[in-house]
């Protein structure tokens, strides 16, 4: 699905075509966790991706590619922008949970929480860079086979 990030829809669509494409495979059960990284990473494109020069065009909408794929005991998605700049993906916790006590909002970074919840949600979150310019940032979701069949 391709939408555009000046789309003030943008997020919504991607978010709702992950979430029907879910209920079509059988995968309804995983649709609100998955929803919510689409929500976040397609966020990301429309709030921070500045295309490349080579794709750059003046006064062109910015393109965004959302992939979703399944295999046997995988579900894959894939967020494709025109930026090649890395995602700022969180290296792990910043501020032991000890030693936050009362004030756990010690424990979310400045930035990059959209990340982190990515990052927490999915079984793996990676990024290649693509031709001639951007990227696309991949998450994995493992499924759980029982939990498969309960929500059958």
């Amino acid at each position: 699905m391709t939408i555009f990030a000046e789309s003030a829809d943008a997020v919504r669509a991607a978010r709702d075509m992950v979430g029907a494409s879910l209920q079509d495979w059988g995968l309804g059960w995983m649709r609100d966790d998955v929803r919510l990284v689409v929500s976040e990473l397609v966020g990301n494109v429309v709030q921070h991706a500045v295309p490349d020069g080579c794709l750059a065009r003046p006064g062109a909408s910015r393109r965004v590619d959302v992939s979703v794929m399944t295999w046997p005991g995988l579900l894959c998605i894939g967020v494709t922008d025109e930026d090649s700049a890395p995602p700022d993906l969180p290296a792990g916790e910043c501020v032991s949970p000890a030693l936050a006590g009362e004030f756990p909002e010690a424990l979310l970074p400045d930035r990059g929480r959209g990340l982190l919840i990515v990052q927490r949600l999915a079984d793996s979150v990676w990024w290649p860079p693509e031709e001639p310019g951007g990227k696309t940032v991949w998450c994995r979701f493992d499924l759980d086979p029982v939990a498969s069949e309960r929500a059958l």
